[in-house]
């Protein structure tokens, strides 16, 4: 029995791993140990960031689900690396990059803030893509920011006020009840900075329980019916 096609693109799926059309078998699976590390729950990571993860790396594996055969390698010398892969962090604020040039050399690029996965960049002679990874917990899609939040089990059901630690820096974020139920806040045009034809961005903030909360309750309440019981 065939397996179910991925709904991933394969464009997602290299962004959630920070690998590119490039990237060789063993660099996705070094960069799938590392991501899966990272969004893990026991690690303080959440299910969802996870199963993202997995799906990603499932995706890679068979990229032709696309119908589309990965390119031809020919045999003579490899071409230069014509990525250029940033942190989430120098995507939104700019800053300085390396990048080692077909001769060995290693230069120092000063990026823009507000670059994408797909822009371009000039390094010397050569035209780099550039390729935003996942890190510290923070995503970048498309134009917005994605961090997870972790929260209280009581602050999931009613709201409330929280401080966040942002890319951006500390927020005071109100967690209504309506987003609580949803599992997800929206920050209006604190993405990526808007550059060239690139709107602005917003950052989505996912609420997660904090881990242990769900056993600390269950346990609450069979301590509670145990009490009942003996009594």
């Amino acid at each position: 029995m065939a397996r179910p096609r991925s709904e991933m693109s394969l464009k997602l799926a290299r962004e959630v791993l920070g690998v590119s059309s490039l990237s060789t078998p063993a660099e996705v699976r070094r960069a799938f140990r590392e991501a899966a590390k990272r969004a893990h729950p026991d690690g303080g990571g959440d299910d969802g960031a996870f199963r993202q993860v997995v799906e990603a790396y499932r995706r890679l594996r068979n990229p032709v689900d696309d119908g589309l055969a990965p390119p031809p390698v020919k045999a003579s010398a490899p071409a230069p690396d014509p990525r250029l892969t940033i942190a989430p962090i120098t995507a939104l604020l700019g800053g300085i990059a390396e990048h080692r040039l077909p001769d060995g050399r290693l230069i120092r690029i000063t990026l823009p803030a507000g670059l994408r996965s797909g822009d371009k960049v000039r390094a010397g002679e050569a035209r780099l893509e550039v390729y935003v990874r996942a890190e510290g917990g923070v995503l970048v899609r498309g134009h917005d920011l994605w961090m997870t939040a972790h929260l209280p089990t009581a602050t999931l059901r009613k709201g409330g006020r929280i401080t966040l630690d942002t890319p951006l820096g500390k927020r005071i974020v109100w967690i209504t009840r309506k987003a609580a139920d949803r599992g997800l806040v929206r920050l209006e045009g604190q993405g990526l900075p808007a550059r060239g034809r690139h709107p602005k961005g917003h950052l989505f903030i996912r609420l997660a329980q904090t881990a242990g909360a769900a056993d600390s309750a269950a346990l609450s309440l069979l301590r509670r019916f145990a009490a009942a019981w003996a009594a």
